[in-house]
């Protein structure tokens, strides 16, 4: 199972993962994988750690098993080594070359373990063009060359608009961890394990629907539509008395007519305008109970204040505390998903570097107290 942990939980277990990222995405998929029950060991600079804000790091953190290593120095290069050997995932997010310069290349590593899975992270990815490959990214350079930007925001002259917060990132992290996944059946089925190269602008590109489709079949570029879904004049954003609430794409605007009395006009402008200006005398709830009635698809725009006292983020347990190490108590967002049978859970929260040097090293690489010390005297853990 997984013998560094307190307790054994979730679908998980039994699985253990080297993180070695900073930022956003890369450590996000392995705290993902921390709350579902698995071993997570967050290899971090000595004393320096990776920079990640404290709020962020208190939500996103949970459940990691944290410890220092200098990779740039023989003897951390051997240690981080051979945590990779006793692992079954290793997921890193850096420019392209890094870690061969620290003599961990793909083969290298699989040489030492053949069943590993390794996941690169990178703006651009691992090949391709030497004019890109290796640039400096991050999530807005993937939004914009990815083609995500191109989309959002109203027409010119308005600017295009960056997806808040971090957007790309936390779909990058989905793609690390069912990518990962995937290889990690395919290396408990057959024995091989194998890299990952996920680049951010081409999960940006993934998820562009059917924009590639239409250019290349009929030279249609898409452009930006604000708030409403492309071709759809009857959905988007409204301000109602006390806030804003989105309407999604109505087919017909007698829909709207029935359910709340709006006049029809001919022109799908003034239909909008005729919308708006029932809206704006009524509160949001008013509002979207008629909407709602009407089998229309709406919802407020949720702020942090309306979703901490909403009924139905509080019935799903959607909020949670738990003690930082950092912050102390803290409350913020649960575990997502859930599972029936092997949920998961927060067991601490987030950890200091290198606070884990010892458990580790000790436990799993079987250090004793006077290797430690000297490792720690020298600035490699």
């Amino acid at each position: 199972m997984n013998p560094l942990l307190p307790e054994n939980f979730g679908a998980l277990q039994g699985v253990r993962i080297i993180s070695s990222g900073v930022f956003i995405a890369q450590p996000f998929a392995a705290g993902l994988a921390a709350e579902l029950g698995a071993e997570v060991i967050h290899v971090e600079r000595p004393k320096v750690g990776d920079g990640y804000p404290p709020t962020r790091k208190a939500q996103e953190r949970r459940n990691l098993l944290c410890v220092s290593l200098g990779l740039d120095r023989p003897a951390g290069r051997d240690l981080f080594l051979r945590m990779l050997a006793a692992s079954d995932m290793w997921f890193e997010s850096s420019k392209p070359g890094t870690y061969q310069r620290f003599g961990l290349d793909d083969a290298t590593v699989l040489k030492a373990n053949p069943r590993l899975v390794i996941v690169h992270v990178s703006g651009f990815g691992q090949d391709g063009d030497p004019a890109y490959v290796g640039l400096a990214s991050y999530d807005p350079i993937g939004q914009a060359f990815g083609g995500l930007m191109a989309q959002n925001g109203f027409p010119d002259p308005a600017p295009p608009v960056l997806l808040q917060p971090a957007t790309l990132s936390y779909l990058t992290a989905s793609f690390i961890m069912w990518s990962s996944l995937a290889a990690l059946i395919h290396a408990r089925q057959t024995g091989q394990g194998q890299s990952i190269d996920i680049a951010m602008y081409e999960v940006a590109h993934k998820v562009l629907g059917g924009t590639m489709v239409e250019f290349f079949h009929n030279g249609h570029v898409r452009s930006r539509a604000g708030n409403r879904a492309p071709g759809e004049t009857l959905s988007g954003t409204f301000r109602c008395a006390d806030g804003w609430i989105v309407i999604a794409p109505v087919a017909d605007f007698k829909h709207i007519e029935t359910a709340l009395g709006v006049p029809r006009n001919a022109a799908c402008a003034e239909e909008t305008s005729a919308l708006q200006s029932w809206l704006a005398d009524r509160s949001c709830s008013e509002a979207l109970r008629a909407l709602s009635a009407a089998g229309i698809a709406c919802s407020r725009v949720m702020a942090a204040n309306d979703m901490a006292a909403d009924p139905h983020y509080q019935s799903r347990n959607m909020h949670i505390d738990w003690e930082d190490q950092q912050m102390g108590a803290v409350r913020g967002v649960g575990i997502v998903p859930k599972f029936s049978s092997t949920p998961g859970k927060i067991w601490r929260g987030a950890a200091g570097v290198g606070r884990d040097n010892e458990l580790v090293y000790r436990e799993l690489l079987g250090l004793g107290e006077r290797e430690l010390q000297s490792l720690a005297d020298d600035g490699i853990i």
